[in-house]
């Protein structure tokens, strides 16, 4: 048996820590004074580990140059990448140093989980791969891992969206390995243990096994994490050998170090070598200052993180800020949490820089000035963008010209150059200004843009398809919220963006450092005013000539879609029955306000003999059908009525979400025809539509496009609305929402997952529990801090009792 080893894996390049990572590798990037791979270094020598292979890329020089001048008691081998391989493929690369079982570690972890314990964990099972686990609050980061009782791994998911959450249960990236698993990834290609190795691994029913182990572990993949690090190890709560030594309670300091008697520090704090602290300088808790580091008289210092040779004149004030190396900060300077100054900049004298900016390397704050904005393109927002469809926000507060434009820049520069795009947004002020931004920010970094004007969602779609484009942006005014304004981006099928792409998005939009394009590269705006023609005319060829003469009771928003309406009325000879024709506003109402006028709406259709009535959101994306005899036709029973039409036409598959009642696999075994469950994201339900040509699944994304498909079925086949829903069956289903906070959200799924282990269970999308005389399905939203449950029972006792029995069980979770 040779010896035991161990792989470093340092060839990151840290763009989430930007711009503290411009010009130096993320394994160098500096906790508590020392590079956080040391630490890992220190941890595999501590459990016996002194033989290591790093593999490196990214300014590969400069990690191997530090560790070679250090007193490494071992010896280390570095293997360099020419090209990325990804994880696993980097590991392959160092396959000559490995001739036994090993261990590997991410360079840019802080942990003192116990590697002992894994490895005889690794050997007792005969496992070909063990990963060390861990439990966290928020999982979306991490590779999520369910498993059975002895340790063997059940499910594993890369980076899940929180609908796709089933554990709290995740991937530390720490894995003990036998060197035959390298046989299984190709060399010289690309290749990651987390979406390539061990999935496969999984389906071929090989020994892959994960250990949870307690104690501290820490991805510092961004800069919150970053500082968060930092604190953990001041206060002790990471197991660490820390440079200097303690000369008072919570107070360390390197060799060297000059403190001023009238200077105030409160710990824990950490002083780095030849730093002179001046006289009334406060220095508060939770602050690290680097080597040779120089504050001057007066200054002041709180959760505040300087890398080596920072100077801070007199009197300036720093509050939770992190600064690179050799940063100038003169005298009077404030800057606030959350800011982030990279290596050599400066600056000058009674600046301020607000919450939240970044500062790119060597930059330079005049005297006096006031910065609210990053020198490269903005600052602070939320760590995930994209919810349950695009971007969400608060209009002018949290989507304000600047940060939409920085977003059609990210969206632009995931693209890339000379991609043609369509915008378009809904006739509201703040979406036309928003639109403008948008346009501006993709025209920044060189697309093509084709402006179609005002409309609604599914013209953008149809758009997108129509001149064979490469995306598209609508801008929207929700309906649940009239404050707020959705930003739905599409892709080449005029689908919502794949999760992937979202996450590229969000990479370039945190990341700051877009190619912006020269001035005599910037394409004019191309201006499609033919859209609104083709998008009627489109709706037109789905039309029966039987419509002709329909009569339909409709309540909608005539400000956005007045013109979509009147053009269907000339085209198809639908009289339309407008309720509340007189109504004219700047702003949409909000959907409560159409729930509530149902009732009337129903009177309305009866009392004029109509043949059926309906409502539409001012974006034309969500519908609500009544028949001719009053009686409402939405959600559950909307699916089904499509799934219906869809079969008696013959045109299966049918493509339903997952939260769809089981009258639909009725329907179908009726007619013969195939069910496909998708996740409940409209993402989803795009992609699976598109893949299977389910035209109906489509409808779901177009009302007005559904209202004229459905009542041409009407029509051609002369009979009625009331009619069509009398064949639907029976059933029974309940929804709830249950507060759970974003923290709580994996453990309660992990929890529900593991206590119905052996069960029968899906998770098509988050964790579907089947029963004897019904089902439940625990739903975590991606956009609220709930879980949505929905239950569907043989009788509606039953339906309402599961929906109990869960939330209950959801509540006592969250209060574990």
């Amino acid at each position: 048996m040779g010896k035991l080893k161990g792989i470093i894996m340092a060839g990151g390049k840290g763009t989430r820590l930007r711009p503290l990572t411009c010009d130096l590798p993320k394994p160098l990037v500096p906790v508590a004074n020392r590079p956080v791979m040391a630490y890992g270094l220190e941890l595999l020598q501590r459990h016996g580990i002194t033989e290591v292979g790093v593999t490196l890329h990214y300014l590969s020089e400069k990690v191997q140059e530090y560790f070679l001048n250090q007193g490494f008691e071992g010896r280390l081998a570095f293997f360099r990448e020419e090209k990325s391989l990804g994880t696993a493929g980097s590991v392959k690369n160092a396959a000559s140093f490995l001739d036994d079982t090993f261990v590997v570690l991410s360079g840019d972890a802080l942990t003192d989980l116990d590697l002992t314990a894994a490895i005889a964990f690794h050997r007792e099972r005969g496992a070909l791969a063990t990963l060390v686990l861990t439990r966290v609050e928020c999982p979306l980061e991490y590779g999520v891992v369910l498993m059975e009782e002895d340790g063997r791994i059940r499910c594993f998911l890369e980076k899940p969206g929180w609908s796709e959450v089933f554990s709290d249960t995740v991937n530390t990236g720490i894995y003990i390995l036998e060197p035959e698993i390298l046989d299984y990834v190709p060399a010289g290609e690309e290749f990651d243990f987390s979406k390539d190795l061990f999935p496969l691994l999984l389906r071929e029913g090989k020994p892959l096994y994960g250990v949870v182990l307690e104690g501290y572990w820490c991805d510092i993949g961004n800069l919150e994490a970053y500082r968060q690090a930092q604190e953990d190890v001041l206060a002790g709560r990471v197991k660490l050998s820390l440079p200097g030594q303690e000369i008072a309670p919570g107070i360390r300091v390197e060799e060297g170090v000059e403190i001023d008697p009238t200077a105030r520090i409160e710990g824990p704090v950490l002083i780095g070598a030849g730093s002179r602290v001046g006289p009334g300088v406060h220095v508060g808790p939770y602050t690290v200052l680097g080597r040779e580091c120089c504050l001057q008289e007066g200054a002041s210092l709180k959760r505040s993180i300087l890398w080596d040779r920072c100077f801070v004149g007199r009197g300036a004030s720093l509050r939770g800020v992190v600064l690179g190396h050799q940063v100038q900060v003169h005298a009077g300077v404030s800057a606030y949490e959350g800011v982030v100054v990279g290596d050599r900049s400066v600056l000058q004298e009674g600046s301020e820089l607000e919450p939240g900016v970044k500062l790119w390397p060597h930059k330079v704050v005049e005297k006096g000035a006031k910065v609210k904005d990053s020198l490269v393109w903005g600052y602070g927002y939320r760590r995930y963008l994209f919810g349950a469809e695009g971007v969400l926000g608060l209009a002018n507060i949290e989507l304000t010209p600047e940060s939409v434009a920085r977003l059609g820049s990210a969206f632009g520069a995931c693209l890339g150059k000379g991609s043609a795009v369509v915008v378009t947004s809904d006739s509201y002020p703040v979406s036309l200004m928003l639109k403008k931004a948008l346009i501006a920010g993709l025209q920044g970094v060189g697309l093509r843009v084709k402006d179609a004007g005002e409309g609604v969602t599914p013209m953008t779609r149809f758009a997108v398809r129509h001149y064979d484009l490469a995306g598209g942006v609508h801008i929207k005014v929700t309906s649940q919220n009239p404050d707020k304004v959705r930003l739905v981006f599409l892709e080449a099928t005029g689908g919502n963006l794949s999760r992937s792409t979202e996450r590229k998005v969000e990479e370039f939009f945190y990341r700051e450092d877009f190619a912006r394009e020269t001035p005599t590269g910037i394409f004019p705006v191309d201006f499609l005013e033919e859209v609104f023609s083709a998008y009627l005319e489109h709706l037109s060829r789905l039309c029966s000539p039987r419509l002709s003469g329909l009569r339909l009771a409709l309540l909608y928003e005539p400000l956005n879609l007045a013109r979509f309406v009147r053009g269907l009325a000339e085209r198809t000879g639908i009289t339309w029955l407008e309720f509340d024709a007189a109504y004219s506003s700047s702003h949409p109402r909000p959907w409560s306000f159409y729930q509530q006028r149902l009732p009337d709406l129903c009177r309305m259709v009866v009392e004029n003999g109509a043949d059926g009535g309906a409502v539409l959101d001012a974006n034309a994306d969500h519908l609500v059908l009544i028949d001719e005899r009053g009686r409402i036709i939405q959600d559950d029973l909307f699916t089904a009525l499509l799934a219906l039409v869809t079969l008696k036409q013959q045109k299966g598959p049918v493509v339903v979400p997952v939260t769809a009642p089981r009258a639909v696999e009725e329907l179908a075994s009726k007619y013969r025809a195939k069910v496909v469950r998708t996740k409940a994201s409209r993402r989803e339900l795009w992609r699976e539509a598109w893949q299977h040509a389910a035209e109906h699944a489509l409808l779901y994304f177009d009302a007005l496009a559904a209202i004229l498909r459905i009542f041409s079925f009407v029509a051609e086949n002369r009979t009625t609305l009331a009619k069509l829903a009398d064949e639907i069956p029976s059933y029974f289903l309940v929804r709830r929402d249950v507060p759970v906070a974003w923290k709580a959200k994996g453990r309660v799924i992990r929890r529900l997952a593991e206590e119905h282990r052996g069960k029968q269970v899906e998770f098509i999308d988050g964790v579907k529990v089947y029963h004897p005389e019904g089902w439940t399905l625990i739903l975590p939203d991606p956009e609220e801090p709930v879980c949505r449950v929905f239950s569907e029972g043989a009788s509606m006792e039953i339906a309402e009792s599961l929906t109990d029995f869960y939330s209950e069980r959801i509540k006592e979770l969250t209060e574990d």
